[in-house]
């Protein structure tokens, strides 16, 4: 059992082959809408018992052809059966020093930033939490989860048919982003960092 196959998540999102990344992207959205309205228990139920309803019709559907074409294909599961699920020691030390390194460098940054080491870093920090609060108070947990999932499936392939385009446009607001900054650091003394 392998780490997560970058190239494969790439080509899902780019939508190169549009038949599995239907499948996938329809499968997760209606997990994720099946959330909203259902309990995880539920869903997590209902999703195995439309998993084994569809195994056990399978299986008896190939045992029932077996027997009218009087031949023996055998289990129709056997690769899957015969599949090493086991997850090695290495693997998960791998997985949770990689977590533990990440959670290290999230509780340092929260650290600076609400210990006010940097004021500039903790006033921007405040700003977002700021602004959090009104996309709290608009969307809740899972309708921005929903979103998100549906932007990283729609936003790359959306970018790549119209890089051109959208460079040039990016480009423009980034000029004028620079510019007002630049003002705004030249006319607030506060606004230039101490080295």
């Amino acid at each position: 059992m392998g780490g997560i196959d970058y190239a494969l998540v790439v080509d899902l999102i780019y939508w190169r082959d549009p038949r599995k990344t239907g499948i996938v992207f329809g499968g997760i959205l209606v997990v994720l809408l099946s959330l909203t309205y259902f309990s995880l228990i539920s869903v997590i139920a209902y999703l195995s018992l439309a998993v084994l309803a569809g195994t056990i019709s399978f299986r008896i559907y190939k045992n029932i052809m077996a027997a009218v074409q009087k031949s023996n294909e055998g289990h129709p599961f056997k690769q899957y059966l015969d599949y090493d699920l086991a997850v090695s020691g290495d693997q998960i030390h791998n997985v949770v020093e990689t977590v533990v390194t990440h959670l290290n460098a999230i509780a340092h940054e929260l650290r600076r930033l609400i210990l006010v080491e940097d004021l500039i870093d903790s006033i921007k920090f405040g700003i977002m939490l700021w602004c959090l609060t009104y996309v709290g108070a608009w969307f809740n947990g899972m309708t921005l989860l929903i979103l998100s999932f549906v932007g990283a499936f729609t936003l790359p392939k959306v970018y790549e048919t119209n890089k051109t385009q959208i460079d040039h446009y990016v480009g423009l607001v980034n000029t004028q982003v620079n510019d007002i900054m630049s003002k705004v650091k030249a006319k607030v003394p506060l606004g230039k960092k101490q080295q």
